[in-house]
């Protein structure tokens, strides 16, 4: 009978996040898979934990996948880990879970910290709708093809980015999305946790001055009534065409039509997969 993979979040900052269960399960399973063993070795020894560590990351998760697998459909039970916060955000890590999936083997989510909702939580900003989309594009072509469909979107959204480039970003964003009120929340649960709040060129004018220190996560307001009344109304086929005709797989042109236009995103994806295959129906 296959093992058990355990989902674990990390403390982003403050050691005391780490939960008295997820200290229990990292004690108890045969092997942790760790995003830095280095990072995660410094948290065990501060809470006396020796189990097994070996490393899983963007450079070794796709060798790695097929040994933890193989351990796991022996019956061991596996820890997965991140540097900090919840795995499979802006990490390797959905691979792992999909192929335990599939193996039969039980996944376990152990809640905890999570960059993206500590920062929102505490933006100010509206909670009820939003959207992630992780570490934008470092070109500006690309970044503008990135944040151009969600322009219109009421939905407030979140970014990862390193300190270094927060001020280039920030202007990205008010090129393409307006002077929206935005939120960066950077060293969140440390010493200097810090959010900082204003327009899109106030921030990038603050950090331009001062670059931030720390990891970063920057939240934007939604599109307001009047920028969805100017973005010209087109079919959500047409979207769909227009997004893969850039080169955006049909996957992840049906998650954004689905996600614009409200469509059942299976039915936008058998769409995607009839124009990708050049179907007849094309015409």
């Amino acid at each position: 009978m296959p093992g058990v993979l355990y989902v674990v979040a990390t403390p982003i900052g403050n050691l005391e996040d780490l939960s008295p269960r997820a200290q229990r399960i990292l004690r108890e399973v045969a092997l942790i898979a760790a995003e830095d063993t280095r990072v995660t070795r410094k948290l065990l020894a501060r809470f006396d934990i020796h189990t097994p560590l070996t490393s899983f990351h963007a450079h070794t998760h796709q060798q790695k996948t097929e040994a933890i697998a193989q351990r796991l459909a022996d019956g061991e039970s596996v820890a997965l880990v991140s540097d900090a916060g919840t795995p499979g955000v802006s990490d390797p890590g959905a691979p792992l879970v999909r192929e335990a999936l599939e193996l039969g083997a039980v996944v376990v989510p152990i809640p905890g910290p999570s960059a993206v909702i500590a920062a929102l939580c505490a933006s100010g900003l509206d909670t009820a709708r939003f959207l992630f989309e992780g570490f934008l594009p470092r070109s500006r072509g690309d970044q503008k093809k990135a944040l151009e469909p969600l322009r219109a979107l009421p939905h407030t959204l979140v970014f990862y980015e390193a300190p270094d480039r927060v001020a280039k970003t920030l202007l990205a964003l008010r090129e393409t999305l307006g002077d929206r009120q935005a939120v960066v929340a950077r060293e969140l649960t440390k010493k200097f946790e810090e959010f900082a709040r204003g327009s899109l060129a106030e921030l990038a004018a603050r950090y331009e001055e001062t670059p931030p220190r720390g990891e970063c996560v920057l939240i934007v307001a939604g599109a307001g009534d009047e920028v969805r009344e100017e973005t010209p109304a087109i079919t959500w086929e047409e979207r769909l065409v227009a997004l893969m005709t850039e080169g955006v797989s049909p996957r992840d042109a049906a998650r954004q039509v689905a996600l614009e236009t409200g469509v059942a995103r299976r039915t936008v994806y058998a769409r995607a997969v009839e124009l990708a295959s050049g179907s007849p129906q094309e015409a």
